[in-house]
């Protein structure tokens, strides 16, 4: 058992180590589970999840992560489709993500694969102004795919930006900080909404890209 000061108060039952934490309006919370016997702190754990969620957003920032983003097509895939799907490419590309496009054949569509080449030769000089070509068109089974990645200029701008909303970032947080030693009410979780809005578009664009290839395949 351990206090919310690092104190070792020494094992003890579950009701009584329940019973001190109520006593200091805290929460008893197990952090090593695994041990003999297992290690529980007297602590805010409101307070304790939202520093969890701050150091990983932290290790987020300070990481450089290149995704390989899918985006899938049919050999039937209208012009406005291909549009779409060209758009969310050169998103995925602007955000430092290589982009791999997948189109899948079904009964008799195999024997026109010419179709499918043209498809991605368009979307893809439609994104050569920021990526390059990593992988050319080829024929896996019943699946012609083709790999973009970002060019250099591309990666550098958008390491600048994120240099740039960090130091923002910072600044806030200190205005933040400022603001809650003058007594003023800011609520913590402000800081988490850009972030957590970030990752709701890039799901549902996911999502939305997924749905196309869905209907398609329903319209066979």
């Amino acid at each position: 058992m351990v206090d919310a000061n690092g104190e070792m108060l020494g094992v003890m039952t579950t009701s009584e180590a329940i019973k001190r934490a109520r006593e200091q309006g805290m929460d008893l919370v197990e952090i090593n589970p695994k041990a003999v016997p297992p290690v529980c702190k007297i602590l805010d754990y409101g307070k304790f999840k939202y520093e969890e969620k701050k150091k990983k957003r932290e290790t987020k920032r300070k990481q450089s992560v290149v995704e390989v983003k899918e985006v899938k097509l049919r050999p039937k895939t209208d012009d406005h489709d291909l549009d779409f799907k060209m758009r969310a490419a050169r998103r995925f590309i602007e955000g430092g993500n290589k982009v791999k496009f997948t189109v899948r054949f079904r009964g008799r569509e195999i024997t026109h694969p010419e179709k499918a080449r043209e498809q991605l030769d368009l979307i893809c000089n439609q994104c050569l102004d920021i990526a390059l070509i990593e992988s050319r068109p080829m024929m896996e089974a019943r699946t012609m795919s083709m790999i973009i990645a970002p060019k250099p200029a591309v990666l550098q701008k958008l390491a600048e930006t994120r240099a740039q909303q960090e130091k923002e970032r910072k600044a806030a947080e200190e205005a933040r900080r400022a603001a809650k030693a003058a007594g003023h009410a800011v609520p913590d979780e402000e800081e988490e909404l850009d972030d957590e809005f970030d990752d709701e578009l890039d799901d549902d664009l996911d999502d939305d890209l997924d749905d196309d290839s869905d209907e398609d395949s329903d319209e066979e």
